[in-house]
């Protein structure tokens, strides 16, 4: 059953060149219809729709610095997080804690899309990073 309080809003994708990137998907059938900077996280973002909800978030670093360049080093282009909207990150930022997942940040932040967001960590989650998010 579709729930409307939690679902798919991305799934982030973290690439070195984000033209190189945005043509495989263009080639596709997917459409880049906004890029972001996003200062905080030292990265540019490139989002394409996949339907009326969901997205491909595609992340390139900027100067080769911050969490995705790292992550690129490491392990090389490929699939960075998935992303889930909910109707109030604080609220359930708390709500996993109590429940013992270990989140990235104490507050949310401002993300990409003007959203606010927040991360668990893969390891409270069997290895997947996992992105909450609310629309402001």
């Amino acid at each position: 059953m579709f729930n409307k309080d939690c679902f798919l809003d991305h799934i982030a994708i973290a690439v070195e060149n984000l033209d190189n990137a945005e043509k495989i998907y263009r080639d596709l059938g997917l459409t880049f219809n906004h890029r972001e900077v996003v200062e905080d996280q030292q990265v540019t973002t490139s989002f394409a729709h996949i339907d009326e909800n969901a997205h491909v978030e595609l992340l390139e670093p900027i100067d080769g610095k911050g969490p995705i360049a790292k992550y690129l080093e490491k392990k090389g282009p490929g699939i960075h997080h998935m992303c889930y909207r909910v109707p109030d990150v604080t609220k359930k930022s708390q709500e996993l804690r109590d429940l013992g997942y270990n989140l990235l940040y104490e507050t949310p932040r401002q993300g990409a899309n003007n959203c606010l967001v927040n991360f668990i960590h893969p390891k409270s989650t069997g290895g997947v990073l996992i992105e909450i998010a609310q629309k402001m």
